[in-house]
């Protein structure tokens, strides 16, 4: 069984104006999978919130506090503003600061949970994949980490081996620095060289268990493709993990704003397709995605393989096209919008 993990909550949850997350990204995946026919009722899963109990897995209490109280009063004293980064470094206050966040974390707790009891083969979580979040403070955009709390849920069940792959343009520092020493996770990440945050350099392993790869800037297909095939899969397959947490960040297409990649998302699937190509248990999260056009159509592609879709070919209905063309993006790359983001899933390649 596939399964999609959701919420209403991110139709009216904005970060604030001219933050790059003011867009949005998770309801039109929901709703273009829905109107090409490939997301069922008995496929998606609502979700609620996760409790403070459930964030203090990775959270500190004190922060998990201030990011409550944050919500509340929408404004925090300085202090705690200073220690925690909430409304500092581009992470707001904004109206549902804790609530947004810990939604995602619920669904890639739950998801882990299902995984493990083998109740469904392939679950998508298109809000988590927040990999910056740290113990006690807010990170670049990241107030939650979801990928860090799901594989500790995994690992606290009894987990013994587990996969860690992220494709996200920026490095996943959080998950790093607090679970690449454990000798029970495997992490590879592929991400732009000399990118925010600066860490995860190429030859890097973390705490003993990681293994970083980097793109130049301008890098499209053939180098991010050779990459994923020649040096992460082979090691995965050697690995054989019991399950696999994959943060499709899709934020290295050549339409985004946030990274100098040019990958296409043929290209971009065809690495997710290899992945889950690999039948394990696998977690399939967000993350970066800052064109809400791209993203949309990359992460509606995610959801076509993951249910056995075939999003290559995926030429759009006019009910696609007229939702894509009534979504909001202010920024100059929306001034001369082409076709293709209204027409049909796919890119041209990017080699």
């Amino acid at each position: 069984m596939n399964l999609f993990f959701g919420s209403d909550i991110f139709r009216g949850s904005v970060y604030g104006d001219g933050h790059p997350l003011n867009i949005a990204r998770v309801w039109p995946v929901i709703d273009l999978c829905r109107i090409l026919g490939w997301l069922p009722d008995a496929s998606y899963r609502p979700v609620l919130p996760a409790t403070a109990e459930q964030l203090g897995l990775f959270h500190t209490t004190a922060y998990i506090t201030a990011l409550q109280d944050a919500e509340r009063d929408q404004a925090l004293d300085q202090d705690r503003m200073d220690k925690h980064r909430i409304g500092r470094d581009s992470n707001p206050i904004f109206a549902d600061v804790f609530r947004r966040p810990a939604t995602a974390a619920a669904a890639s707790l739950k998801a882990a949970d299902v995984l493990y009891d083998g109740q469904a083969s392939r679950i998508f979580n298109p809000s988590g994949g927040t990999h910056h979040g740290l113990p006690d403070r807010a990170n670049g955009f990241c107030f939650v980490n979801d990928p860090a709390l799901a594989l500790l849920r995994l690992l606290n069940r009894g987990a013994q081996k587990i996969a860690y792959i992220d494709i996200d343009a920026h490095h996943p520092d959080g998950v790093q620095a607090h679970l690449s020493a454990d000798e029970r996770v495997r992490l590879w990440s592929v991400h732009e060289a000399n990118k925010w945050p600066r860490t995860g350099p190429a030859g890097d392993i973390g705490g003993g268990f990681a293994r970083n790869f980097t793109l130049e800037r301008g890098a499209g297909d053939a180098e991010f493709l050779r990459c994923v095939e020649e040096d992460i899969l082979p090691e995965l397959d050697r690995f054989n993990p019991e399950f696999i947490i994959f943060q499709a960040g899709c934020d290295g297409l050549a339409d985004d704003p946030q990274s100098g990649l040019m990958f296409s998302n043929i290209g971009y699937w065809r690495a997710a397709d290899q992945i889950l190509g690999m039948n394990k248990p696998t977690l399939v999260l967000g993350g970066g995605g800052y064109n809400p056009f791209s993203t949309a159509r990359a992460w509606t592609g995610i959801w076509g393989l993951v249910c056995g879709k075939d999003p290559y070919h995926c030429v759009l209905p006019p009910e696609g096209s007229a939702l894509l063309d009534g979504l909001d993006w202010r920024h100059r790359r929306a001034r001369d919008k082409p076709g293709r983001w209204f027409e049909r899933l796919y890119d041209d390649g990017c080699e």
